[in-house]
């Protein structure tokens, strides 16, 4: 007879899940790894011709580096051995004449590298942050409730500077550091094996130093990025809100504030410009060093004449040769660490798969009637949060006026979100004209809502643009028609270039009726099926407010209109008024009709609360 008895797991099975775990995790890790290294080298592609010429005048100028060393030994040897001095003057001239060649043609290559392979990774560095932007612009609401603007401001700027300059200098660098280190060490043995393999067997050492700091140096860079980042926020949070900051005389705390963060980065980059100093000190005493050795045991092979006095110059001036490679490995580790760094944020960021996407079968949404539906509703923001909505229910007709009312956080804005599809339902479906929303492409079911929203956001530029936006085959003569069913065209008219008026970031020159009245204005224009006021008119004076009330009636003719109200007063006229509680709807009916009720609603309107 089976157990129905669970079997005790055992420290060999717990043991073989922890192994299955990691190595699941390093078979992720891997691939990772191998899909960013496709990734990053891909940005190269577009770019294949340029960098080859790039790559072949870095060639050029290690060759004709290599090639001048050589020169200046075939001139000595020759002052050395030759008696007739008028061949030694037409030598010379001959050997000088293709040294200026070589010159000439190592600086076209240098201007060739520094101007057009700069531009290379400069077009690179366009390409990656337009589209970092437009990733941006997929990312769905809910990833931007949990980040912050300076961090990901910091991702689209110093990130992807820093990684332009290694896109730029790390295939050249590679090249040229390669070519000259070997044709170096080439002339070295063919001149003196023995000074040659005592240089090649100090470079192991000249690596492992490398290395060490090398890492040292990524850590700090890693550190710097974070801290700069925590550095664009702050500064970012508190310009945003600096009249908040003057009027409660926050700037001390403001300044305390900055003044710890900034204290935290000049740490972390003093970490990494200590390691870059020891790293950079030690590849140059390296170099001295190799000096020194060349000059001791030059002279010892000169006195045995097993050197020329050639012979030795040549390996001095191959030991200068050496010392560029070096340098052009120091300067490449360093960008190499704060350049990668910047690929892995970038990285981060657009590996994150927008939450809201067109399904592979969305269809193009036309002819639309505007009835909204809301069939078993619940909707929570994460995981470890409670439902902000419970199973709500609701039909709204096409061309019914609705109205949301309930105390602050039942979920009223929540399910006009669900309706744009801003947010997807935990559970439930929301339909529009019979389709679930999530089976219609974004672009086209957006392109019916209109959403006004209590928290205004107007952009910098003028009147006409901000009216304008999202509606770009829009008239000015439409333009001004919006303004004026959301009763804005006075104080536009008034302004002092009128709808060319330039109101500032985030329309700081006009009051808060004002710039409400804009947005409402912006909706006005799209002509949508379905308009969405989400306490838009909380903002407004009295008389603005009956000015745009008297507009959204018009309006709101043979459309769908859900308000969500900020005054009972503002929602008397709608066809239906729906009433939330933390339970969901808990009442719906007519102005009348609910407060004939006497029950949540009545209360509301006898207490003149704010809704």
């Amino acid at each position: 007879m089976p157990s129905n008895e669970t079997r005790p797991t055992s420290a060999a099975d717990t043991q073989a899940a922890q192994q299955k775990h990691l190595s699941q995790s390093a078979d992720t890790s891997r691939a990772i790894t191998a899909a960013r290294r496709a990734k990053f080298f891909s940005y190269y592609k577009p770019h294949l011709p340029v960098l080859a010429a790039d790559l072949a005048c870095a060639f050029l100028v290690a060759l004709t580096t290599l090639a001048l060393p050589l020169c200046a030994n075939f001139i000595v040897d020759q002052l050395a051995s030759e008696t007739d001095h008028g061949l030694i003057y037409d030598q010379i001239f001959l050997v000088g004449g293709l040294m200026l060649a070589l010159i000439t043609s190592e600086a076209l290559g240098r201007l060739f590298v520094d101007y057009q392979g700069h531009v290379m990774g400069a077009r690179m560095e366009t390409d990656m942050r337009e589209e970092l932007f437009a990733h941006y612009q997929k990312l769905s609401f809910s990833f931007y409730d949990k980040q912050r603007v300076g961090q990901l401001m910091s991702r689209i700027s110093n990130d992807l500077f820093n990684l332009s300059e290694l896109f730029h200098h790390g295939p050249e660098d590679i090249a040229i550091a390669l070519l000259k280190l070997t044709g170096a060490m080439a002339i070295l043995f063919y001149l003196s094996p023995s000074i040659a393999l005592i240089i090649l067997v100090s470079l192991p050492f000249a690596v492992a130093y490398s290395l060490y700091f090398n890492r040292h140096m990524g850590i700090a860079v890693r550190k710097s990025r974070e801290k700069i980042a925590s550095i664009n926020e702050h500064v970012e949070d508190s310009l945003a809100g600096v009249r908040v900051v003057q009027a409660f005389g926050g700037e001390q705390q403001e300044l305390e504030r900055f003044g710890q963060e900034n204290i935290r980065f000049l740490e972390t980059r003093r970490l990494g410009y200590r390691a870059e100093a020891l790293f950079s000190a030690g590849v140059q005493t390296y170099a001295q060093l190799l000096t020194l050795m060349v000059i001791v045991f030059g002279a010892i092979g000169i006195l045995r004449t097993e050197l020329s006095v050639a012979d030795l110059m040549t390996y001095l001036l191959c030991i200068a040769i050496l010392v560029d490679p070096i340098s052009r490995v120091a300067n490449l580790a360093r960008l190499w660490q704060e350049g990668i760094t910047g690929f892995h944020r970038f990285m981060e960021v657009l590996e994150i798969a927008p939450e809201i996407v067109d399904q592979p079968d969305a269809i193009e949404l036309n002819g639309v009637q505007g009835r909204v539906e809301f069939i078993d509703v619940r909707f929570r923001y994460s995981p470890e949060l409670s439902d902000v909505l419970t199973g709500v229910n609701l039909t709204i007709e096409a061309g019914e006026f609705v109205a949301l009312v309930g105390a602050s956080g039942v979920g009223k804005s929540t399910l006009c979100a669900l309706v744009s599809r801003f947010y997807e339902p935990t559970q439930g479906r929301v339909l529009l004209d019979g389709h679930d929303v999530r089976t219609l492409r974004l672009r086209s079911l957006r392109k019916h809502i209109a959403l006004v929203q209590q928290d205004v956001y107007l952009f910098a530029g003028t009147v006409l643009e901000n009216i304008g936006y999202g509606s770009r085959n829009a008239s000015r003569a439409d333009i001004i028609q919006a303004a004026k069913l959301a009763h804005a065209d006075e104080f536009i008219s008034a302004l002092r270039h009128g709808y060319d008026t330039d109101i500032g970031e985030r329309g700081v020159q006009l009051s808060g009726g004002q710039k409400q009245r804009l947005t409402i204005a912006r909706a006005f224009l799209r002509d949508p099926a379905v308009l969405i006021f989400d306490e838009a008119t909380s903002a407004l004076d009295g008389e603005s407010e009956r000015a745009v009330q008297a507009a959204l009636a018009e309006i709101a003719k043979d459309r769908t209109t859900i308000v969500i109200a900020h005054r009972l007063s503002t929602i008397r006229h709608a066809d239906r008024i729906v009433v939330l509680n933390e339970a969901g709807i808990c009442e719906e009916g007519t102005h009348d009709d609910l407060l004939a009720k006497q029950g949540v609603y009545h209360r509301m309107h006898h207490t003149d609360a704010s809704v």
